[in-house]
């Protein structure tokens, strides 16, 4: 039995989105204010890693000017899916107790370690975007909402809406999937479809000592969706003494043999 020492990426990376293609598994983290934008990391074991590249490496892809320390890139989502590679990403610019200025894109590439192509124009409804490949096809873009008048609650759920692959932008109206749980903060979205249920992964409770992973489901991807019982799936909140703090944004990923 191979000997595995935590963590398995030591350093800093931050909000990992988790992929498998084939025998090979990537992660892809946060570069907040650093370019090039976006690290993916590669193993074929989840013990091993190795950067492999990081694709917004071109200033058409990633603006950073004036943007502020911690701003930046948050929270990629790496998907796969007909043939590509699909990596969503916030740039965020400005933020504080009432704003936040959020720019959402889309890059593809054929090659994890590309190239990637010319960025896409999303939206700028609210940051920790994600895509969602329907068992029908279809692609959904998923957020949180951003609410910056002062006597609301700025973080009053998720929203989804169509992504058109043929005409480059989203369609239709985005609609609010899921209000959050007790926690608040709700944050980081991420779909699954697995044995005819939707899954909702969301992160909640703030991005400190408080901060958790939470699921919910429904049988339909629009919604409503039941909150599981035994809500926080991952936290430190109630156990300072716990070596993993700050526990938050995370994904699911099966592995070749179904686990």
């Amino acid at each position: 039995m191979a000997i595995v020492h935590n963590p398995v990426l030591p350093g800093f990376h931050p909000d990992p989105s988790v992929i498998r293609v084939g025998d090979d598994y990537y992660i892809a983290t946060s570069t907040f204010e650093w370019f090039p934008g976006v690290e993916i990391s590669h193993s074929r074991d989840l013990v091993n890693w190795e950067v492999v590249g990081h694709p917004l490496e071109r200033e058409s892809q990633l603006d950073l000017k004036g943007v502020l320390n911690g701003g930046g890139v948050w929270a990629p989502c790496l998907t796969y899916a007909d043939g590509l590679y699909w990596l969503i990403y916030s740039i965020t610019r400005t933020f504080d107790e009432f704003t936040q200025d959020t720019e959402n894109y889309l890059v593809t590439a054929r090659d994890v370690r590309g190239p990637w192509s010319e960025r896409i124009f999303l939206n700028c409804g609210g940051f920790d975007p994600s895509l969602f490949h329907a068992p029908d096809g279809t692609k959904w873009l998923l957020n949180m909402r951003w609410d910056s008048r002062i006597d609301r609650d700025h973080f009053p759920g998720i929203l989804m809406q169509q992504y058109s692959p043929e005409e480059q932008r989203l369609t239709g109206e985005p609609e609010l999937i899921f209000r959050g749980t007790e926690l608040g903060f709700t944050e980081a979205p991420h779909m699954y479809f697995i044995n005819d249920w939707y899954y909702l992964m969301t992160a909640e409770g703030g991005t400190a000592q408080g901060h958790a992973i939470t699921m919910a489901r429904s049988r339909s991807m629009h919604g409503p969706f039941e909150v599981d019982p035994e809500n926080p799936l991952l936290t430190a909140r109630d156990a300072p003494d716990w070596p993993l703090q700050y526990a938050g944004h995370g994904d699911l990923v099966q592995a070749a043999d179904g686990a």
